[in-house]
């Protein structure tokens, strides 16, 4: 292993693609959409799909930065071009940590269900630890490894969702033998909206975090030869994906349940199942439930282990993250991301209520923190890249500046409805936190690397005087 050996552009168009489906399906969508629909009632639908309009817009521009320019860091790198070092340095640590957090509750979520499902009188620390060992060994062996596992773990998760919208469609619509056509859950608890309007709208900072995943595929664009032609297409799909796959299943199950039924929307793609007559619905959906956490925990090894390779490029991390092994694969920073998300998965036995939940509620709002960071990166850099090489603005961003625009306003309203949250105000203070304290390093880090500078120099000044 050394630093001389670089990245290998091992993964293929089919993996790129399957990445970019994979990223915006997760554990969220199939237990988490339940949260929502008891929140906002039927209303999730209006929910779903302006939040899903928001991440379409804010891939978009990054489709048209990556295309523009390839990097390594992705957003990273653009915040840094456009914004400063400070942005990099910011927008790659906290994404990096958001990440780590991840991998803690993807390998809890996986391995209680493990236990109540199958394993019971396992110790949950042991499938802890296996889930993310095996996750581990499978970003350790190569990317193509990563992407060939994330490939058959999301097109399951793809499947299960077309089928789901296949059958609920057919049963909504009467298709089904013994069905008749039935929309009266739309309205006849309460009506369409019977939180009303403003739980519709706090309701999207909750909700915007089931799409997080989306931007992946831009990261791994850095280890594949046909990186443009998969971004393109990747970027262009997400509107099918979030519309059809989220949008839409989310439609069906306030169409087949009734809003208020809590028990059933504790699982709601179960209940929906078992409703339209579906037999072992339950063995079908933990099944599905489980790869999903895989596909989540593999992605968060694979996305953590690559920002913090890229942030070790920028002098922003340990030089020794840029060790990587002959099969191409940073091997330290994988490990170190590991390391990370065990720790934090120890947390949620000794402190679960103090040091876990701090970790939890302090990554709460980062994702949209990003998401900001990336749209004011685009509304700047799109002046420089029309500037200095028009030719690469093959792939632009909608109705620019103004649309752009009108996403940064959005998405800092979003954080805003946070604060008047109650369920999600700590989590945006927390986050605040955390972004404050890598501010506060990067100042840190620069005066130490400043003096350091200044030091040599005066080294060198002494050298040259006594020659």
């Amino acid at each position: 292993m050394n630093q001389k050996e670089t990245l290998k552009r091992t993964l293929r168009m089919r993996h790129m693609m399957m990445i970019a489906f994979g990223g915006s399906i997760g554990a969220g969508l199939f237990v988490g959409s339940g949260a929502i629909i008891q929140a906002t009632g039927p209303a999730a639908v209006l929910t779903a799909l302006m939040a899903g309009i928001l991440v379409i817009l804010v891939m978009r521009m990054l489709g048209e930065m990556v295309v523009a320019k390839p990097s390594l860091g992705s957003f990273s790198d653009y915040a840094r071009e456009a914004l400063g070092n400070w942005a990099g340095f910011t927008v790659g640590w906290l994404y990096w940590y958001f990440w780590v957090i991840v991998i803690a509750v993807e390998a809890i979520a996986g391995a209680t269900i493990l236990k109540d499902w199958i394993f019971t009188d396992t110790p949950l620390w042991i499938l802890n630890l296996i889930l993310l060992s095996a996750l581990t060994l499978t970003n350790l062996l190569s990317v193509k490894a990563y992407g060939e596992f994330e490939y058959w773990f999301s097109l399951i998760k793809v499947v299960t969702i077309i089928l789901f919208l296949f059958i609920g469609g057919a049963y909504v619509l009467g298709l089904l033998p013994g069905t008749t056509m039935n929309f009266s859950n739309l309205t006849m608890h309460g009506g369409f909206v019977p939180a009303g309007t403003g739980a519709v709208f706090v309701a999207i900072a909750t909700i915007i975090f089931s799409f997080v995943g989306s931007e992946i595929v831009t990261i791994a664009a850095a280890e594949s030869d046909e990186s443009e032609k998969a971004v393109v297409k990747s970027v262009n799909s997400v509107i099918v994906r979030i519309l059809l796959f989220y949008v839409g299943s989310v439609f069906l199950i306030v169409t087949i349940i009734p809003w208020n039924d809590a028990v059933s929307l504790k699982n709601p793609y179960v209940s929906a199942l078992k409703v339209i007559g579906i037999p072992g619905a339950d063995i079908i959906m933990n099944l599905v439930v489980v790869t999903a956490v895989l596909s989540c925990l593999n992605s968060g090894l694979y996305t953590a282990s690559r920002m913090l390779f890229a942030l070790g490029n920028k002098g922003d991390a340990p030089k020794w993250m840029l060790n990587v092994t002959k099969r191409g694969v940073p091997l330290k920073a994988i490990l170190t991301c590991t390391i990370v998300g065990f720790l934090s998965v120890i947390m949620s036995f000794i402190s679960p209520d103090k040091v876990f939940q701090f970790l939890l509620n302090s990554s709460g709002a980062i994702a949209l923190f990003v998401y900001l960071l990336i749209a004011i990166s685009q509304l700047i850099l799109r002046k420089k890249i029309e500037n200095e090489m028009p030719e690469r603005l093959k792939f632009r961003m909608w109705g620019y500046p103004y649309v752009t625009i009108a996403s940064v306003i959005a998405i800092t309203m979003i954080i805003g409805t946070m604060g008047f949250n109650s369920e999600t105000r700590s989590q945006l203070v927390l986050s605040i936190f955390s972004a404050i304290v890598v501010v506060i390093l990067y100042v840190i880090k620069t005066n130490v690397t400043r003096k350091k500078m200044i030091h040599t120099n005066t080294v060198e000044d002494d050298i040259s005087k006594v020659k």
